[in-house]
């Protein structure tokens, strides 16, 4: 570690016109400090937070548990789960047809996770519940053309009556 630091160029840019004594030592001060600093956040491994790999949710000593799903439409779910601050990884299991989806979460995430799953289930009933936008236009596009024919049958019938 120390001739790593050692042949490290160090550069120090100090302003002013004249450099005390008091001043280089504290720049080089602050130049340990940081490098400490380096140190010790180097040291601590990383924590993963939200989706991760399978890889990342192992080496975070906590036991894993799984939840098969099958449905294509992943985001939604991402979604809730990140609502929910869960960790968890998604592994695509294409051997069968359609493709199905394997969720991996911590062992002690089980009932945010259920509740989690309780939501995302419950929009997505909603979602396909809910008739599609192009239904709707298609409905108000024939009403507006039923209620046109009678607008011009009024006016054939008004013209008529004069005579």
């Amino acid at each position: 570690m120390q001739d790593e630091v050692n042949t490290k160029v160090v550069a120090i840019a100090i302003r002013g016109s004249k450099i005390t004594a008091e001043m280089l030592v504290k720049a080089l001060r602050k130049f340990v400090e940081e490098l400490e600093k380096a140190q010790k956040d180097a040291s601590r491994p990383k924590t993963y937070k939200g989706k991760q790999s399978i890889k990342h949710l192992m080496e975070q000593n906590a036991a894993i548990n799984n939840i098969e799903v099958t449905d294509g439409n992943i985001k939604s779910f991402e979604r809730t789960a990140r609502k929910y601050g869960i960790d968890f990884a998604l592994k695509k299991d294409s051997s069968e047809q359609p493709p199905r989806y394997l969720v991996f979460f911590k062992g002690r995430d089980v009932d945010v996770m259920t509740q989690a799953f309780k939501e995302f289930s419950a929009r997505t009933v909603r979602k396909q519940e809910r008739p599609s936008l192009r239904e709707q236009l298609a409905q108000k596009r024939e009403q507006s053309k039923a209620k046109h024919r009678e607008k011009l049958k009024v006016k054939t019938k008004e013209r008529g009556a004069e005579l």
